[in-house]
C-alpha cells in the first residue's frame, strides 16, 4: 500500500468492506462497514484460536456475498502482541491489514456518542471509522530469513536491557555488602575479580584467609596482572569494611544468583550477535547497499570466528 494518506483513501471505495477489529487476549470484537461508514451486520465476538479466525472470515466473507464487495481491509489497534496471530491469519488469504494508532483511536471516541467511555464494540467501530479515513499503516510483516533478523534484533535489545539491569544489581550489592571492593579492583567484570566474588564473596570470608591463599586462588585461573600487593590490599580493605553485615548469607546467595545470571546473558548475547551475523551472509547481495559496514562488520566476525573454529 501506498503510505501517502491520499492514496490510502482512493484505495477504499465502493466495492471495499472494511472491518475494524478491537483486540484482546482471548477474544476479539469486530464491526464491518463500506466507504461511507454505513455499518453491515451484526458485530461479532470470536475467540483467539483457529476456530473463531474462520468464524471470522466466513462472517466478513459473507458479508461481502450480501452487499457485492469484492475486496476487504482489515483494521485493527496494535494491542501489545496479542494483534500479530490474528494479522497472520488474513494475510495468508491475500486480505489486506491495516494498523491505526492508539492515540488516534482514544482521540476520536466521542466523535459518534460525546463519551470517552471505552468499550469493545465502540472500539472496533472508530478502529473502522479511522481506515476509511485513511489514518492507518500497513504493518511490514516479513518472512524467512528477515523473520529471524527482526526477532534476533528484538532478542538483543531485551538482552542488553536485562544485563544492564543485572550489571546494576550487582553494583548495588557491593555498595551495600562491600563498598572497598573498588579500592582494589577497577572494574568487577574482570576475570580476577570475577573469581573474588565466586569463591570469596564477603569481606568476613575474606579477612579469615591469608594474602598468600587468595593469590594461590587467583593463580588458579589468572596468570598475570595478579600480585601478592594487590592480594595485600584486598585483605586490608575486607578487615576494615563499613559493609552490612546482618543477612548475609542470604546476600551471598543472591550475588551467586546474580553472577550466574550475568554469564548466562553476557554468553547468550554473544552467540545471538553472531547468528545474527551468520543469517546476514544469506541475504542476497543486491539486498544490501554498497556501503552497508554494518553488514562488512557482521560478515568479518562471522568468518574469522569459523577460521577459529
Amino acid at each position: 500500500m501506498n503510505y501517502n494518506q491520499n492514496n490510502k483513501i482512493m484505495q477504499i471505495n465502493y466495492e471495499t468492506l472494511i472491518v475494524g477489529v478491537d483486540i484482546a487476549k482471548e477474544h476479539h470484537v469486530a464491526r464491518a462497514q463500506d466507504f461511507r461508514g454505513i455499518e453491515y451486520g451484526k458485530t461479532l465476538k470470536f475467540n483467539n484460536n483457529n476456530k473463531g479466525f474462520n468464524e471470522f472470515y466466513n462472517w466478513f466473507k459473507k458479508l461481502c456475498a450480501e452487499h457485492a464487495k469484492s475486496n476487504v481491509i482489515v483494521g485493527m489497534e496494535p494491542t501489545g502482541h496479542y494483534w500479530f496471530c490474528l494479522a497472520k491469519f488474513p494475510k495468508q488469504k491475500g486480505i489486506k491489514i491495516a494498523i491505526v494508532n492508539p492515540m488516534h483511536v482514544k482521540k476520536s471516541k466521542e466523535l459518534d456518542d460525546n463519551s470517552p467511555t471505552k468499550n469493545d464494540p465502540k472500539d472496533a467501530r472508530v478502529i473502522a471509522q479511522l481506515v476509511k479515513d485513511g489514518r492507518f499503516a500497513e504493518p511490514s510483516m516479513p518472512k524467512g530469513i528477515y523473520a529471524d533478523l527482526r526477532i534476533s534484533m528484538n532478542f538483543r535489545d531485551t538482552l542488553i536491557k536485562e544485563l544492564n539491569s543485572t550489571k546494576v544489581r550487582i553494583v548495588r550489592w557491593l555498595d551495600i555488602y562491600f563498598p572497598e571492593f573498588n579500592d582494589v579492583f577497577s572494574s568487577w567484570e574482570g576475570k580476577t575479580a570475577m573469581l573474588t566474588l565466586r569463591k570469596l564473596s564477603t569481606p568476613s570470608k575474606i579477612a579469615e584467609i591469608s594474602a598468600e591463599d587468595i593469590l594461590k586462588l587467583w593463580k588458579t585461573q589468572v596468570k598475570r596482572a595478579v600480585g601478592i600487593k594487590r592480594a595485600n590490599l584486598l585483605v586490608d580493605k575486607a578487615k576494615i569494611s563499613i559493609g552490612v553485615t546482618e543477612g548475609i548469607k542470604m546476600a551471598e546467595y543472591e550475588l551467586q544468583y546474580l553472577l550466574d545470571k550475568y554469564e548466562t546473558g553476557l554468553s547468550t548475547l554473544f552467540c545471538t550477535i553472531f547468528i545474527r551475523s551468520f543469517l546476514l551472509i544469506y541475504i542476497p547481495l543486491e539486498s544490501y547497499n554498497l556501503v552497508n559496514y554494518e553488514y562488512v562488520y557482521c560478515y568479518t566476525i562471522t568468518h574469522n570466528f569459523l577460521i577459529l573454529v
